[in-house]
């Protein structure tokens, strides 16, 4: 094993699964703020694409602060309009001339945010309900500089930090697979199930609640009988999702702000609350692996969009994550481990100032038994760090 700062300890309370109280909640891929974390992430993977199709290498951007203002909606029974479009902002810095070669990072910016917005929101009209816009700006000369020094393992851009933990709760798996498959599987065969799913997860003791808003496409919607019904379908499905993770008693509620006597009712004509007043923004809401967790440490860093070579915000968060997992399926004897990467600028991102570990172990289990076992996971991922690059380049980790 290296000499890498690798630490292990015993956690100080009780592994999360444990715990009286556990809140965990995910936004969905049509949340104002996951727009824009989808669309960062895309046009990411677009401009280091194109980088390295034409000079063989990423050069440096960030396009982490995409920014969205909300349209203005006038939803019905069977179909309504989009008064006033979305607007978004795609932001961040960009290199547009290298080696004598001029980049066009606007234009392929824009193709991918609206490609990405095609394809994952099939009731928002392209011509007339987004308005998408790019601004770039050139990066710093200092980060530049650190950016592009040739060496096998990339610098750390910026002295920074990255969370992650494994295996997820219960609580946390229902809420991740609630919101991923009502808005894959299941909308796909209920097309009134709009892009905008979010979910709230609240474990007391041995009863977990899931609250779902789920935005409806009025389009699929005919009367308040239609969606009353589909409301009940939706709380069928999770309810019985539910129990394939978990022997607790669940409790679902979906739209749970409805008042059907005054026909106040979560209706929209595009799927997306970004239609009528709902702003959003990059890193506001899912963490790096899909969840806002507060029984977990957790880092503020938004990781979409930042560019996946030496950008500490991103690489570290994804990193602690895979590690954390890579510890819990690999080591005998862990019930919970919690993982922490401090990065100092300038040194090789394989080397973090510190790599923590704190462990909740089995009964019976020692964490000075594991010891030896955690630090040599954690020594082979740090090794093999660059792949988390490509991963993210190739589209296979996702960013929230």
């Amino acid at each position: 094993m290296t000499e890498r700062n690798i630490h292990v300890q015993p956690a100080s309370g009780l592994a999360v699964e444990d715990q009286d109280i556990e809140v965990v909640e995910r936004k969905g891929i049509g949340h104002p703020d996951s727009i824009c974390d989808g669309i960062a992430e895309t046009v990411s993977r677009a401009l280091a694409q194109t980088y390295i199709d034409r000079f063989g290498t990423v050069l440096h951007y960030n396009t982490d602060e995409t920014q969205l203002v909300a349209g203005t909606a006038a939803p019905a029974y069977g179909g309504g309009e989009v008064l006033e479009p979305i607007y978004i902002l795609v932001v961040g810095r960009a290199t547009k001339k290298f080696d004598g070669e001029r980049i066009p990072a606007e234009s392929i910016a824009l193709r991918a945010a609206r490609d990405y917005l095609d394809e994952q929101f099939p009731h928002l009209d392209l011509g007339s309900d987004v308005i998408v816009d790019v601004q770039f700006g050139e990066g710093s000369g200092d980060l530049q500089t650190v950016f592009g020094e040739e060496a096998a393992i990339p610098m750390a851009n910026d002295t920074s930090y990255g969370v992650g933990h494994a295996p997820l709760t219960e609580t946390e798996q229902i809420v991740r697979n609630t919101e991923q498959r009502l808005t894959g599987e299941y909308a796909a065969s209920n097309p009134v199930v709009g892009q905008d799913v979010k979910v709230m997860g609240k474990r007391e003791g041995d009863h977990i609640d899931v609250t779902v808003a789920v935005a409806m496409v009025d389009e699929h919607v005919p009367d308040l009988d239609a969606y009353k019904t589909a409301v009940s379908d939706v709380r069928a499905f999770v309810t019985d999702l539910a129990e394939e993770y978990t022997d607790r008693d669940v409790t679902v509620h979906v739209n749970t702000a409805d008042d059907y006597d005054a026909e106040s009712i979560y209706l929209t004509t595009t799927g997306t609350s970004a239609e009528q007043g709902d702003d959003g923004s990059v890193g506001r809401g899912n963490r790096a692996n899909g969840l806002i967790t507060p029984n977990r440490p957790m880092s503020m860093e938004a990781t979409s969009g930042k560019n996946p070579v030496n950008h500490i915000g991103k690489i570290y968060n994804l990193l602690s994550t895979e590690i954390a997992q890579s510890v819990a399926n690999e080591v005998d004897g862990i019930r919970q481990v919690q993982m922490r990467l401090l990065s100092q600028i300038g040194s090789p991102i394989d080397e973090p100032h510190v790599a923590d570990a704190t462990v909740v172990t089995e009964d019976g289990v020692a964490v000075g038994d594991v010891e030896a076992d955690i630090q040599a996971t954690i020594d082979d991922e740090l090794a093999d760090v660059t792949d988390i690059t490509r991963q993210v380049i190739e589209g296979d980790l996702s960013t929230f």
